[in-house]
């Protein structure tokens, strides 16, 4: 028996007194640790009537377990909202230790300029669940959380049950993604004033060149109707200012049609394939017949583009496919389409597929495919201007008339074994 009378009692009992309360208190701590986890479902306390058997009820310990092992707070209230029983999650959103959260109000802990909405969420669940967003006061600080609320059936009776979700992480993604947004709407807005500057440059520039440029090829036609008094070092010099002007003003219209594809409307309509192309075999008619070329053209379907954008596109491609010939070897051009279930080139042939592959396969010197890349970009040329007339735009063109139609344009080449472009287009535009 300790001494109850401190007056007298000695160090060496003081101590043997605060050991046996530490003692107490590390079995009551694991006791109650024990209530929490489910280690136990009942006690024997003694009591004034000698001991006595408490049991914990199979739902109330089923329900304990569950939350205790939650990431997410859980609190339990009565109809007072007093709190009933929190998780260790629920003391350390709320900084405090689990003993200082039993039996205090729960709007205790949420913030002033919530209470409102609280009560109101508080009201409304005893009849039906509800969820709502609160910020919970954490000591000094306050934490965004979701309280989903729902009535639960315990042994003392009807409680309420509140799972509190933290939204800290997933408020500063939003945020994060609302800079984001905002910055690209800015990103965007500024790319569309320069494109509109780029277009309104090239448009004028492209105009304004002309003149200089008409000027130019004027005055050399009449320098070459009085060739006969030039001598020929000066005639030489002639042809190559007019072999230059008339490769500028090539330059200028090719700029001048790439930068007008940004601006203009891209208005489509169920266009002929099959049609678009005989009509282009007709305007490259005396090419074919000085090269004696062949076109075979395949079934070709009906979709949905802007005829006049299509029709460059393949202008292009056929137009190469007749300059860059094998000399002395008939360019001979097969154009062929399959319907296709996927937007990719090794997609399976399906006859109620969304897409089409257009095939366009020549005899021509080809390209080692190396190069694939510069063949659709600006000004790049895979042959000198010495061999080959162009620009290097025709293709850049081309593939950003597939690209403003939601397709997709590669090649497939070897040297001097021709070359095969492949084009992929939606069969409805309304499609992704």
């Amino acid at each position: 028996m300790l001494n109850n009378n401190s007056k007298y009692k000695t160090k060496e009992e003081l101590e043997a007194e605060l050991e046996e309360l530490r003692l107490q208190l590390e079995e009551a701590n694991e006791t109650i640790e024990a209530i929490r986890t489910g280690q136990i479902d009942a006690l024997v306390v003694q009591g004034e009537k000698g001991h006595q058997l408490y049991t914990l009820k199979g739902a109330d310990q089923t329900y304990r377990v569950f939350i205790e092992k939650m990431t997410e707070g859980a609190v339990t209230l009565n109809r007072k909202g007093l709190i009933l029983y929190c998780n260790s999650q629920f003391a350390t959103m709320v900084n405090l230790p689990l003993s200082k959260v039993i039996g205090l109000p729960f709007d205790t802990f949420i913030t002033a300029e919530n209470q409102v909405q609280y009560k109101d969420l508080f009201e409304k669940c005893w009849k039906h669940d509800c969820k709502g967003e609160v910020l919970l006061v954490a000591g000094k600080g306050q934490t965004p959380v979701q309280l989903s609320l729902t009535t639960l059936e315990l042994e003392e009776g009807v409680s309420l049950s509140i799972i509190l979700t933290d939204l800290t992480s997933q408020k500063a993604t939003q945020k994060q993604l609302r800079q984001n947004n905002q910055q690209l709407e800015e990103i965007n807005q500024a790319l569309e004033s320069s494109n509109n500057d780029l277009q309104q440059f090239a448009s004028v520039a492209s105009h304004d060149l002309q003149e200089p440029l008409r000027k130019i090829q004027i005055f050399s036609n009449l320098m070459k109707e009085k060739q006969d008094e030039l001598s020929p070092e000066s005639s030489k010099y002639l042809e190559k200012i007019i072999d230059s002007s008339g490769r500028m003003k090539v330059l200028i219209l090719d700029i001048l049609n790439y930068s007008r594809l940004s601006a203009s409307k891209r208005e489509v309509e169920c266009t002929d394939l099959n049609e678009l192309i005989n009509e282009l075999r007709d305007d490259f008619e005396l090419i074919i017949q000085e090269k004696n070329a062949e076109i075979h053209i395949g079934e070709l379907p009906c979709l949905d583009v802007n005829r006049g954008q299509m029709r460059q596109v393949f202008q292009n491609i056929i137009s190469n496919a007749l300059k860059f010939s094998v000399p002395g070897k008939s360019p001979i051009i097969r154009i062929t389409s399959k319907i296709i279930s996927d937007k990719c080139f090794n997609s399976k042939q399906d006859k109620n597929g969304l897409f089409c592959l257009i095939s366009v396969q020549d005899n021509g010197i080809g390209f080692d495919e190396k190069y694939l890349n510069n063949i659709f970009a600006l000004f790049e040329r895979l042959n000198g201007k010495d061999k080959f007339e162009g620009t290097g735009i025709g293709m850049a063109i081309a593939k950003k008339i597939v690209d403003k139609h939601k397709g997709l344009i590669t090649a497939a080449s070897k040297v001097g074994q021709g070359a095969k472009f492949k084009i992929i287009l939606p069969i409805m535009q309304s499609q992704p």
